[in-house]
C-alpha cells in the first residue's frame, strides 16, 4: 500500500467530503423538483431545471464521488477490499454511479425534452429515483460514520500471515 502524508489524506478526505455533500444537494433538489411537478408545478419549466442539475451537476458528481472514494481507499491504510463497510460503501456507490449515468441522467434529459408531455408513471420515476438514491446515500454515511463489521475475514488473514513472514525472517 502507497503511504500517503497526513495532510494529503485529510486533503483527499475532505474532497470526498465536498464531492459526497455536492451529490447529496443535487439528489435533494432533484428530488424537490420532482415533488414541485406532482403538487402542480409546470412540468414545461421544472422538467428542464432537472435536466440541467442532472446533467451538469448530479452526474459529474457522482463520477467524481467514485473516483475520490476509491482513490482514498487505495491510498490510505483502510484500503479498498480490507473492511466489509468499505466494500459495502463501493458496492452501493458503484451500482448509484451506474443507475445515475445509464438511467436516471437519460430519463432527465427526456423528461426536459418533453415537459408536460412526459406521462404519469415517467413522473413518478423522477421523484422515486432521487427518493431511493438519497437513502443510499444516508446509508453511506452511516457506514462511514460508524464502520461496523471490522476487516473482512480474507484480509484479516493476509495480515496476521505477512506479521508472521515479517517476524520469521
Amino acid at each position: 500500500m502507497p503511504r500517503i502524508r497526513p495532510a494529503t489524506r485529510k486533503a483527499l478526505l475532505t474532497l470526498h467530503l465536498v464531492t459526497s455533500l455536492g451529490w447529496l444537494g443535487a439528489d435533494l433538489v432533484l428530488l424537490t423538483l420532482g415533488i414541485a411537478v406532482q403538487r402542480g408545478a409546470d412540468p414545461a419549466v421544472v422538467y428542464p431545471v432537472t435536466a440541467l442539475v442532472g446533467t451538469l451537476l448530479f452526474a459529474p458528481l457522482s463520477v467524481l464521488v467514485w473516483l475520490i472514494g476509491v482513490a482514498s481507499s487505495l491510498l490510505t491504510p483502510w484500503g479498498l477490499l480490507r473492511h466489509r463497510w468499505v466494500l459495502v460503501k463501493l458496492v452501493l456507490t458503484t451500482v448509484m454511479v451506474g443507475l445515475v449515468l445509464f438511467l436516471l441522467t437519460p430519463n432527465l434529459r427526456h423528461a426536459g425534452a418533453v415537459g408536460a408531455a412526459l406521462p404519469a408513471r415517467d413522473r413518478a420515476d423522477l421523484v422515486i429515483a432521487p427518493a431511493v438514491s438519497t437513502s443510499l446515500m444516508i446509508i453511506a454515511t452511516v457506514l462511514s460514520t460508524y464502520k461496523p463489521w471490522g476487516r473482512r475475514p480474507a484480509a484479516r488473514t493476509t495480515r496476521t500471515n505477512r506479521a508472521r513472514a515479517e517476524t520469521t525472517t
